[in-house]
């Protein structure tokens, strides 16, 4: 199958969850991102669970706080 990775389509095996994705990206600090999958954001606790299908369209956020 063929899904838009951080705005680059890649090709990756069907069946394919969430978790697995970011384990394959080799995500930076997976412990504090969250994903956009088709412009749904979704927590850590749905990315086992989340498997992508075909033209699915996946960004990783990192929330950051901070300022004056």
């Amino acid at each position: 199958m063929k899904i838009t990775v951080t705005g680059v389509v890649k090709e990756y095996n069907d069946g394919l969850s969430l978790k697995e994705l970011i384990d394959a990206e080799q995500v930076q600090t997976p412990e504090y991102v969250t994903a956009s999958v088709n412009d749904d954001l979704l927590g850590a606790r749905e990315f086992e669970s989340t498997i992508l299908k075909d033209g699915d369209v996946v960004e990783f956020l990192y929330f950051m706080g901070g300022g004056c």
